[in-house]
């Protein structure tokens, strides 16, 4: 099973749909521990790569996912703006060129994207942020992989996982940005970058699910 770069975009822009779609949520949960504003930056950035996009042929993904990254750090404030634009930067190097991408090349690309994450934003696994969520998704997505799940059933166990990720965020103490500053009262609430980035994977999983 592979993806064209046309279908590419259409993932992103379901992405900017359920990133507006949550960005009440998103804010609320970055209100309890964070600046607030999460879920408002995180839809003016979106709606920001969807206009970028719109005259994107499609043909070169790498060049497509740099342009969403450059339009993230661009227009998303905060830490969030350079941690999920080098994400989506660092993911366009792994297909810059191709024009079809299949699940062995998504492997890369979140692997380089947490890669760049972690670079950025200098945090690890257990520090309550979206590494929460990525990082334990690549690890079950490579395991699934390698059990011999299709793609489609690898992608769901990854989401789960993605969300436990963000369910065990409520446990720990937060290690990184303004949440730092609360130490032992951070427990107890869910992280606003981990849950934005189970979003994504869930979008990513939905979509690939419709064009079994």
């Amino acid at each position: 099973m592979s993806i064209n770069g046309l279908q590419v975009i259409e993932l992103i822009k379901e992405i900017n749909k359920v990133i507006d779609e949550n960005k009440s949520f998103l804010t609320e949960l970055d209100a309890a521990i964070g600046d607030g504003d999460h879920g408002l930056n995180m839809s003016k950035g979106f709606s920001a790569v969807i206009e970028k996009l719109k005259d994107d042929p499609g043909h070169n993904i790498g060049d497509t996912l740099k342009k969403v990254g450059m339009a993230l750090v661009s227009n998303v404030g905060g830490a969030s703006g350079p941690l999920y634009g080098t994400a989506f930067m660092k993911a366009a190097g792994e297909v810059n060129g191709k024009s079809e991408i299949d699940i062995n090349d998504y492997v890369k690309m979140l692997n380089a994207a947490l890669a760049g994450i972690k670079m950025r934003g200098k945090a690890e696994l257990e520090d309550k942020t979206m590494i929460d969520a990525i990082e334990p998704a690549l690890s079950e997505l490579k395991k699934a992989l390698g059990e011999g799940l299709n793609p489609v059933s690898a992608l769901e166990e990854s989401r789960n996982k993605a969300y436990k990720g963000v369910e065990h965020t409520k446990d720990i103490i937060a290690r990184k940005g303004r949440a730092s500053y609360l130490g032992e009262r951070s427990i107890g609430h869910q992280d606003a970058g981990a849950t934005s980035s189970a979003l994504i994977l869930e979008t990513i999983y939905e979509y690939v699910k419709t064009l079994k």
